[in-house]
């Protein structure tokens, strides 16, 4: 029963750093329009740093061992610099609901890396619900006529492969290092490389950008890149990376909402089509047998 719940408490956790990502996109598509793809893509973890700073400060935070600062280094990589640039680069000039529907593929790259990462093992029934939920994700984005390839698309694409490896690498190191630890030591870790590209980047005229142009670069360094990751971490150590990385596919279509929300994009009826196929596909693959190192989790 305490597995179980562990298990569950988890999945609550996951779902709302999903919550929390699905206001990346949007945010990020308001923010780089002011600001530029570096200062939001590098700035955002400047910003965090000052924040994670803190914390190790009141909290005298001890150093990670040298094997556990080989893993942050992956996780830097990825969680810090390269999905932060490459999604910035992308979405000034794509649509949110371009965006969305192209990360919706996170949840297959986490789940493989994490077989050989963490030793995860996913039954036929999880990859057939994943399948199912990328499946109906490319067939969206088909019909939208997202099919031609552009280098924006290639830097999403990589983007969901590089982070699909941060997570896995992140989710197995939060199981010994402490969840808020692992994003708190990335950031630690990239933010003193990003300070002069940041600077040389910045300009005066970009002091007089609007209020949500500041609010969305500010969620972006604060809830985006610390306090979002700490819960998803969380999640993925107790409930498991494999199972957790499900609730992902939910995320395009939040960021579609919150995208009909604070930007004025459309959404369609066949957009909350796919939507419900998605979701039938999580709850699915939520409640297929995943192994770890020869044990099952839940049943």
């Amino acid at each position: 029963m305490q597995v179980e719940n562990k298990g569950k408490l988890g999945l609550l956790l996951g779902l709302v750093g999903v919550i929390c990502f699905s206001l990346t996109l949007p945010s990020t598509s308001v923010a780089v329009t002011y600001f530029g793809a570096t200062v939001v893509g590098l700035g955002r973890v400047v910003v965090a740093a000052i924040l994670v700073a803190v914390i190790f400060i009141v909290k005298k935070q001890t150093l990670p061992t040298r094997r556990q600062f080989k893993s942050l280094g992956i996780v830097a990589f990825g969680v810090v610099f390269a999905f932060p640039l490459l999604t910035s680069w992308a979405m000034a000039s794509l649509p949110v609901a371009h965006g969305a529907v192209e990360l919706a593929l996170l949840p297959l790259a986490t789940a493989g890396f994490a077989m050989y990462r963490a030793g995860e093992k996913p039954s036929f029934k999880f990859w057939l619900s994943s399948f199912i939920g990328a499946l109906a994700v490319i067939v969206y984005a088909i019909h939208l006529g997202f099919g031609q390839i552009q280098f924006a698309d290639l830097a999403l694409l990589a983007a969901v492969i590089i982070l699909g490896l941060s997570y896995a690498e992140g989710g197995l190191l939060a199981k010994e290092l402490g969840s808020w630890q692992v994003i708190a030591w990335a950031i630690m870790m990239g933010a003193p490389f990003f300070i002069i590209p940041v600077i040389v980047n910045f300009s005066a005229d970009m002091l007089d950008a609007p209020i949500q142009a500041w609010v969305s670069f500010l969620y972006l360094a604060i809830v985006s890149q610390f306090l979002a990751y700490v819960a998803w971490y969380s999640g993925m150590a107790m409930g498991g990376i494999a199972r957790v990385s499900q609730i992902q596919y939910l995320q395009p279509f939040l960021m579609i909402l919150f995208a009909t929300i604070f930007l004025d994009e459309s959404i369609t009826w066949f957009t909350l089509l796919v939507a419900v196929i998605v979701v039938i596909a999580v709850l699915i693959g939520k409640n297929a047998p995943v192994f770890t190192r020869g044990e099952r989790i839940n049943n």
